[in-house]
């Protein structure tokens, strides 16, 4: 949503470059609206307030009441359930109680808006790895690093000095 103090800005730019003979399209193009969005915010002569932030939204009808969004969070609670994610929390509350709570993708939403989502199952959560440190040599013989890439140049030297019998000296 564009605030009001941009919107006046944005229709102050369009209306200087229309006095000066551009369109309106390509106005509103280099601003990155529509014409119909500068028409909108224009109609009746003044800036128009945007009322979307202020409208009633009505709840869905099949939205979970809080009740189920409880029943969802005591079983991911329980403990032959805990460490599970909810795809197979579905499948073996499904399997052995023959109950179906909710989608899985709505365990991660009551789970998401109660902050606990967290890492769940056997496989081990993603870690953060440290970037590479950088070293800068400023004489000969002060770094030492291992490579193990396979430069085509020194694999075609390494080649021909194997073929040849040559003495073949790496350049630098």
């Amino acid at each position: 949503m564009i605030s009001t103090p941009d919107r006046q800005r944005a229709i102050a730019l369009i209306e200087e470059a229309r006095a000066r003979g551009a369109r309106l399209e390509a106005a509103c193009r280099e601003l990155g609206i529509t014409a119909r969005t500068y028409q909108r915010w224009t109609r009746g002569g003044e800036l128009r307030e945007d009322q979307r932030p202020l409208v009633d939204r009505p709840v869905p009808a099949n939205a979970l009441t809080p009740a189920e969004e409880q029943e969802i969070l005591d079983v991911c609670h329980r403990p032959e359930y805990a460490s599970l994610p909810p795809e197979q929390i579905v499948v073996r509350l499904f399997d052995e109680e023959q109950r179906y709570l909710a989608s899985p993708s709505s365990f991660y939403r009551v789970m998401r808006k109660h902050q606990e989502v967290v890492h769940r199952g056997r496989a081990k959560p993603p870690q953060r790895r440290a970037k590479p440190t950088t070293y800068q040599a400023t004489a000969p013989n002060q770094v030492w690093s291992w490579d193990c890439v396979r430069h085509e140049a020194l694999w075609k030297r390494a080649v021909m000095k194997e073929h040849c019998h040559w003495s073949v000296a790496a350049d630098r």
